[in-house]
């Protein structure tokens, strides 16, 4: 009981004391509020965004701001004089600005670089009221180590986002592509638009004028069908520009990440291109935007403002020197692509006007013909025409829209835009109106197409112009691969093709060779020419073969589709049996010499038999190799027939020899010869069912 009272009483005695404080603080207050005066004056202070935020390159002269309009409209209008003070961030530790105000005008020399707050002040002393004005000055350095970097690696992305996408594209198009190049024909019109769709997926006019160059150089093409197909790849290319027209910059990361993994992970050969062509584009529009971060930092210095400057192509001499620099730029790197992006990022950010941009991209043209005309040094004559075509075509196209440009060219280009087509296609904002990127694609298109529109009918008067200016050599030409078709495996769908080409060359020197033995073979005197033909071809055949394996080695060496892979293999093996029935064929011949200079000759019976057995093996040849050129894989099944057939008669003849031993006297150098024959063409027959088996894809 005495614990509980005791308990209560604390509680009791804690409440007491909290009352006697809470009264005996309300004495105090009163006496506070007691002692302020009660009418005394509050001035009215607000606060405005009236200057925007200051930026200045250090060492810049000082900025000079009006202030005299600057309060007008604000809640201490009153017209009457406003007292104006100035005062910086007192916990700013170096001078960074230095703001004074010196009739109504507000002046800031610059300082150390960095960023203070500076507060003008306006007070009106009539009204009592003022308004604080808040920005931010900040001087800055540019950093240039971080200017190029960035530049340089959005372009490096840029170009191997190009690549990538170039690899899908031709991934997924595969044998479509691969068609397309077969349906080239003396057709101009169908080689443009060969051209065009080829460029379209190769996503690059140099690779298909240098794989014009290498057809031309192999035979597969004459200087017409390059012709057309290279105005095609001029129209193709422009793709490019329409591509970066796409207001998909912000999805380029996205893009990347999701091709990326798909194609990673996913094993199906389709998917995992199309995801490499989706990576690819994800990372051209990721490049373009790490370029415009560069070029932002371009167009804040005065230097580089001042030096961009000096391009203007508002007069024709502007217009020429404007397109001399795209060029010039092209023929260093190599790549309209590179430059267009150069020219689309720098566009982007109001480096330079748009009237530059479209000069720089006309000179691009002129400079992606370099990639071209190396390509056929030391080519055949027709491939080197196929070059100067290039460079001619391109140079006279930018020498008359040059001359049109700013009257006529411009005008023309900005009024098809203008068109409501194009206003709903590209969801034109009524106030910013066309975005850059679009007019440079626009132009780029329009001149192609319009120049091979002009170009298109007098092609043929061109083809002549260039036989007068590259004539013939004196000594024959014959197509033959060049280390400068090792440029070709940037395309490997299209390489494939071309060492296709070199193969079909293989079996239709087999096929001569066969013909060439069969004048020879009943001649008792042969015929020396005609020995060296034969011996010379086998030599050929040789060193086709030695640069076929370097060059198909080099692309398997690649990233490749499965069908690409097992292409290049089945021409490997091809190659070698081709090489071979060229010994097999020499040997027969080098038999036949040997015997002739012996003194010996064949009896008409034996004469007889291998005349018959040289014409089966003959046709056998003729007729495998037409079923590779037509692709009839079925052939394997009569070749294997025929090759049965072949086999039989040889063992026949070999029987009816040992037979023929048995009944008279042979010399031993008839015999040795007569078996020795016999035994090449059978290898010849089986040489020829492998390339069959080949073609039908039996291991």
């Amino acid at each position: 009981m005495f614990k509980r009272n005791r308990r209560v009483n604390v509680f009791l005695g804690a409440g007491w004391l909290l009352f006697a404080l809470v009264v005996s603080c309300q004495p105090v207050t009163a006496l506070a509020q007691a002692q302020e005066p009660a009418n005394a004056p509050k001035p009215e202070r607000t606060s405005a965004k009236l200057i925007p935020d200051c930026k200045a390159f250090a060492g810049s002269p000082p900025t000079i701001i009006d202030l005299s309009e600057l309060f007008a409209g604000t809640v201490i209008d009153t017209g009457d004089p406003l007292e104006l003070s100035v005062k910086h961030n007192k916990n700013e530790k170096k001078e960074i600005a230095t703001a004074t105000i010196e009739d109504s005008k507000l002046k800031l020399e610059w300082g150390n670089v960095g960023k203070t707050e500076i507060t003008i002040r306006a007070h009106n002393l009539k009204t009592d009221k003022y308004v604080d004005v808040r920005f931010n000055a900040a001087v800055w350095h540019p950093d240039y180590s971080k200017l190029i970097m960035t530049v340089i690696g959005g372009l490096g992305i840029f170009l191997l986002g190009m690549k990538n996408m170039s690899e899908g594209l031709q991934a997924i198009a595969g044998n479509g592509l691969r068609k397309m190049i077969s349906l080239v024909t003396n057709n101009r019109l169908m080689a443009v638009g060969v051209g065009t769709l080829v460029t379209t997926l190769v996503q690059s006019s140099s690779i298909t004028t240098v794989m014009v160059v290498g057809f031309v150089n192999s035979g597969f093409m004459n200087l017409s069908q390059a012709i057309g197909v290279i105005m095609g790849a001029n129209i193709g290319t422009t793709i490019t520009g329409w591509l970066l027209a796409l207001k998909i910059g912000k999805y380029g990361l996205p893009l990347l990440g999701i091709g990326s993994f798909s194609y990673l992970f996913i094993r199906r050969d389709r998917i995992r291109y199309t995801a490499l062509a989706i990576m690819g584009l994800g990372m051209v529009f990721f490049g373009l935007e790490l370029m415009k971060d560069g070029f932002s930092m371009v167009k804040e210095l005065p230097a580089f403002d001042a030096w961009f400057a000096r391009f203007d192509a508002t007069t024709y001499l502007g217009v020429l020197k404007c397109a001399s620099v795209g060029c010039i730029l092209t023929l260093i790197v190599q790549s309209s692509s590179a430059t267009l992006g150069i020219t689309i990022g720098l566009a982007m950010t109001e480096v330079i006007p748009f009237e530059t941009a479209a000069a720089l991209v006309l000179g691009e043209n002129v400079g992606t013909t370099i990639t071209a005309w190396l390509a056929s040094l030391g080519a055949t004559t027709n491939a080197r025409r196929a070059a100067y075509f290039h460079v001619i075509f391109n140079i006279l196209g930018v020498l008359w829209v040059t001359a049109l440009f700013g009257k006529w060219f411009l005008p023309a280009v900005n009024q098809m835009l203008d068109l409501a087509f194009f206003q709903r296609l590209f969801r034109v904002d009524a106030a910013a109106g066309i975005n850059v990127t679009v007019k440079i694609a626009a132009v780029h298109t329009t001149f192609n197409v319009i120049n091979t529109l002009l170009f298109f009918p007098f092609a043929n008067m061109l083809g002549r112009l260039l036989e007068r200016l590259i004539p013939q050599r004196d000594t024959k030409e014959k197509p033959h691969l060049t280390s400068l078709d090792i440029r070709m495996l940037e395309t490997p769908v299209i390489a494939i093709e071309q060492s296709r080409v070199e193969v079909l060359r293989m079996a239709d020197g087999c096929n001569k060779m066969m013909d060439w033995l069969e004048e020879l073979m009943p001649q008792d005197e042969p015929d020396q020419k005609l020995v060296q033909k034969v011996f010379h071809r086998e030599e050929v055949l040789d060193t086709i073969q030695d640069e076929m394996v370097a060059f198909l080695t080099d692309m398997l060496s690649a990233n490749l589709p499965h069908n690409v892979i097992d292409e290049a293999r089945r021409q490997l093996r091809m190659a070698d049996e081709y090489e071979s029935i060229s010994d097999y064929i020499t040997s027969i011949l080098k038999f036949h010499l040997k015997l002739n200079n012996q003194g010996h000759q064949f009896t008409a019976g034996m004469k007889t038999q291998l005349a018959e057995l040289h014409v089966m093996v003959r046709d056998y040849v003729k007729m495998v190799t037409e079923g590779y050129e037509q692709r009839v894989a079925e052939v394997i099944t009569k070749a294997k027939s025929v090759g049965s057939e072949i086999n039989h008669r040889v063992r026949t003849l070999r029987d009816d020899h040992l037979q023929r031993l048995t009944d008279k006297k042979v010399e031993p150098h008839v015999n040795v010869a007569f078996t020795s024959t016999l035994n090449s063409y059978r290898r010849v027959s089986d040489h020829t069912l492998n390339v069959a088996e080949s073609l039908a894809g039996v291991k």
